[in-house]
């Protein structure tokens, strides 16, 4: 999966003009961390591996999921992608708030309130995720595949601390774990062709 194909708009407009010094395509960076990221979290939202290891995720959320992923959208705006720039810095800025949220803030929340202190933080990644999966119905198909399973994802486990029912938690984990398949598919896909210089995987029309 190239750049263009990570672009929403076609190649021709002013905006999406190919740099005189374009990089390397950042896509299959900015979803392979991703990938990893909520893979690792969903593992734990979906109970398939004990909470007392839960800690594992936040080093993998602030340098993988985090840093390298916002990295990527740096490289998508010199890319001139925007949609691209926009996806990677936003969630690679969401992995990088969410490390903080749960080591700094999260533990100094009363115990009674702390749920719904969750359930705000994850509704605006909810309202942002909605409306970016509408673009990305111009992207490509496994793009798009990614956008359509993290929406539920993270209605799910909106719900789940704001409503405080459990098994919406556990959904919203599955979801997760469908979701990192989904973009470790993209990612892989994207690779392949920059190493091979060619599609190997399909990913689908714009």
């Amino acid at each position: 999966m190239s750049t263009s194909e990570m672009e929403a708009q076609p190649t021709s407009s002013p905006e999406h003009a190919s740099p005189a010094n374009p990089v390397a395509d950042p896509a299959p960076l900015g979803l392979g961390a991703f990938a990893a990221t909520t893979f690792l979290l969903s593992l734990f939202n979906a109970g398939i591996v004990a909470e007392s290891l839960e800690p594992v995720v936040l080093p993998v959320a602030l340098f993988y999921g985090g840093l390298a992923q916002f990295l990527a959208g740096m490289w998508e705006f010199r890319n001139r992608n925007t949609f691209g720039a926009l996806a990677f810095t936003s969630y690679g800025a969401f992995w990088l708030s969410f490390a903080a949220y749960v080591q700094f803030v999260a533990p100094t929340l009363p115990e009674d309130s702390a749920s719904t202190a969750t359930g705000l933080y994850l509704l605006i990644w909810t309202i942002f995720t909605a409306y970016m999966t509408v673009a990305a119905l111009r992207v490509n198909a496994a793009v798009a595949a990614v956008f359509i399973l993290l929406t539920p994802t993270f209605l799910a486990l909106t719900l789940a601390d704001l409503l405080g029912v459990s098994v919406l938690g556990t959904i919203g984990g599955i979801l997760g774990l469908l979701t990192a398949i989904a973009a470790w598919y993209a990612s892989f896909a994207g690779v392949l062709q920059a190493t091979w210089g060619r599609a190997v995987l399909p990913v689908g029309p714009r």
